[in-house]
């Protein structure tokens, strides 16, 4: 993994965890830990996506692929809404429930 895949998956991630923190009520942990929360998960979901597909996302720095920045910044996309959607409801039950 190179400096281009990491980074589309974390601009990904970072969208996916922004987006994913104001559709799901509930979830929102403002706009510094949405991203926060959504570049870690857009890492972890694309990297997940890139080895389940097995390579098909590519190489995000070969040449200019836009297909595998694409499948790169989807997978981090997903990845970083997941994470934040669970990484914010947990939290706010927790605190809710104090």
């Amino acid at each position: 993994m190179d400096i281009g895949t990491i980074l589309a998956q974390v601009i990904g991630g970072a969208v996916g965890g922004t987006v994913g923190g104001k559709v799901v009520k509930g979830s929102d942990l403002g706009n510094i830990g949405n991203l926060i929360a959504g570049a870690i998960g857009g890492v972890g979901g694309g990297s997940l996506l890139g080895s389940i597909l097995g390579g098909a996302t590519g190489d995000a720095s070969a040449g200019l692929d836009i297909g595998a920045v694409l499948g790169q910044l989807v997978g981090g996309g997903v990845g970083g809404a997941i994470v934040q959607i669970v990484v914010g409801l947990i939290k706010n039950k927790l605190i809710s429930s104090r």
